[in-house]
């Protein structure tokens, strides 16, 4: 799906090689600073590699549309953005910036039940918690349905038991609908529960994972 040749990026990131496959659960882990938020910030265009190469599904990465990857290619970053309104319209402003059909309040609940928010749909988005918001931005992108989902610390602001059930519930939603999840994680353990691979960042390089390692 993603292999990446010779990339680099500014002192941050020297990939001599790295692949990841189509349709698995990819980790990335690694000490703060390592580059690991970077990685996942080229793999949808948020910005562009100095040099080398990045290929998506055996196309270069350069000559796609950054629109429609990004809608393919969905990223949540560890602080994702809450709107004004309520949840039900932080849920459905995802498909309208993606110009998707908006879905029914059922879907919505399910939505909800699977990121463990237990809450009105009419209630004000801003009143939650930062956990919470969490929660409500990764509701939104799984409502989007895209072939890859590129998370950033998903789940950093949540206990280690709400944690675990949330990548669980993130994970068989991935693998029923025959996506992509690469996700970066503070957690060795949700790494090592679920991930096909896990990529290991040391200092901007590939210390392991991925089909390669960087000498």
């Amino acid at each position: 799906m993603f292999k990446l040749k010779d990339v680099k990026y500014k002192d941050i990131l020297d990939i001599k090689n790295l692949k990841i496959s189509k349709n698995k659960i990819t980790c990335i882990v690694g000490e703060s600073g390592s580059g690991k938020t970077t990685l996942l910030s080229l793999l949808n265009k948020l910005i562009s590699s100095d040099s080398g190469e990045i290929i998506y599904n055996d196309k270069p990465l350069m000559s796609i549309d950054s629109i429609e990857l990004r809608r393919e290619v969905v990223m949540l970053p560890q602080i994702p953005a809450i709107f004004e309104g309520s949840i039900k319209d932080n849920l459905l402003i995802g498909l309208k910036f993606s110009q998707k059909p908006f879905v029914s309040d059922d879907k919505l609940s399910k939505v909800l039940d699977a990121v463990k928010l237990d809450k009105d749909m009419n209630e004000a988005a801003e009143k939650l918690s930062v956990g919470e918001k969490q929660r409500l931005a990764l509701g939104r992108i799984m409502l989007l349905e895209p072939e890859v989902y590129l998370l950033d610390e998903p789940s950093s602001s949540l206990d280690e038991e709400t944690e675990e059930m949330i990548i669980k519930k993130l994970v068989e939603h991935t693998k029923v609908n025959n996506k992509s999840l690469i996700m970066v994680t503070h957690s060795k353990k949700i790494a090592e529960n679920f991930a096909d691979n896990i990529v290991e960042v040391r200092e901007g390089k590939i210390f392991s994972g991925g089909g390669a390692r960087d000498e």
